[in-house]
Order: structure tokens, then C-alpha cells, then sequence
């Protein structure tokens, strides 16, 4: 056994080309990444001076379009949406692979297999009772948000604050666009 260990000689390595992988990554995915999807309907909201501010969590969020929606056989107006990515899947599985036709675009909307990914849909004014109980069997904590176009047709508004009634949706907010406070 000898008396005396050799002496290693010390590694060491360059942290510089880690570093710059490191942020050319993540430069990368800033750069890619789409936090929030393009709406299929534009909504332009009407204006108000209330400062309530909505609910960020436990939403159903009703959309009244100005323009109409065909789904299948049935025209629609409604766009439904959920802020659960859970409970949309849940909802909403009939959507996989269907073609939406909105008026005015010449291209459909095509709900792929990421369709739960999607941030409202198209529903059926005879369907809306349906999906808004399944929705509050799931979470009785959903507040109810109603979104409408300033120049959509008032009956159909009518038609959906009916239907919530039927449902036991007493309370909703209206979301509007803060307007400017006139000064005098």
C-alpha cells in the first residue's frame, strides 16, 4: 500500500455555453407562446360607468353575438364559456371534430381534438338550460356573466335572461365597457 495518494488534478468546466442555452430557451418560448387564444366571435361591448369588477374564477360566461352561428342543423346567437378547462371538457365533448360556420368568415372553425382548449362555444338556444345545469351540478360556486354585442338583437337577450330564470340563475352581471367620466 503506498504511503502517499497522487494528487488529481481538478476539473473544471466552462458554465458559460449552459447559461446561453439556457436563455435562448427561454427567449424562445416568450417569444412562441400564445397566453390567450384569438375569440371566433368579436364581441363590442356597450358602454357603462359601473367600476364592478368581474370575477376572475368559478365563471360561466354567456356571449350574445351580432352574428349568427351555425352548428350542425341549428342557428345560434349563444356562445358558452367556461373558465375550468375541466368542466369545458366535461360540457363540451361533442365538439371534437365538428365544423362551426360563423356568419361573415368564409372559413369554419373546426373544434380538433383540443377543443377543450377552446374558451367559449356555440350553443343552441334550446340547449343553453341543459348545459347550464349540468354546469352548476358541477360547481354550484359558478357566478354567471353575460357578454353582449351592442348591436345584437335584444330578443335574443331576453330569450337567454328567461332561460336563467327557468334555471334558477337569479343573479348575473351585464359586461359592459368602462366609459369615459364626462367632466363638466
Amino acid at each position: 500500500m503506498p504511503k502517499f495518494k497522487p494528487h488529481r488534478a481538478g476539473v473544471r468546466i466552462d458554465m458559460t455555453p449552459l447559461v446561453d442555452v439556457a436563455f435562448l430557451l427561454l427567449t424562445f418560448f416568450m417569444m412562441t407562446t400564445q397566453f390567450k387564444p384569438g375569440e371566433e366571435v368579436t364581441i363590442v361591448l356597450p358602454s357603462s360607468h359601473s367600476d364592478f369588477k368581474l370575477p376572475e374564477s368559478d365563471v360561466i360566461t354567456i356571449i350574445i353575438a351580432k352574428e349568427a352561428t351555425t352548428v350542425g342543423n341549428d342557428t345560434t346567437h349563444i356562445w358558452m364559456g367556461l373558465d375550468s378547462q375541466i368542466l369545458r371538457q366535461r360540457l363540451f365533448t361533442g365538439y371534437k371534430n365538428i365544423d362551426v360556420m360563423v356568419e361573415g368568415k368564409t372559413e369554419p372553425v373546426r373544434f380538433k381534438d383540443t377543443y377543450y382548449l377552446e374558451l367559449s362555444y356555440p350553443v343552441p338556444k334550446g340547449q343553453l338550460a341543459n348545459y347550464l345545469v349540468q354546469a352548476r351540478t358541477a360547481n354550484p360556486k359558478l357566478r354567471t356573466v353575460i357578454k353582449g354585442d351592442r348591436e345584437a338583437e335584444f330578443g335574443i337577450a331576453e330569450d337567454v335572461m328567461d332561460i336563467l330564470q327557468k334555471t334558477q340563475i337569479t343573479r348575473f352581471s351585464l359586461v359592459t365597457d368602462l366609459a369615459a367620466p364626462v367632466h363638466e
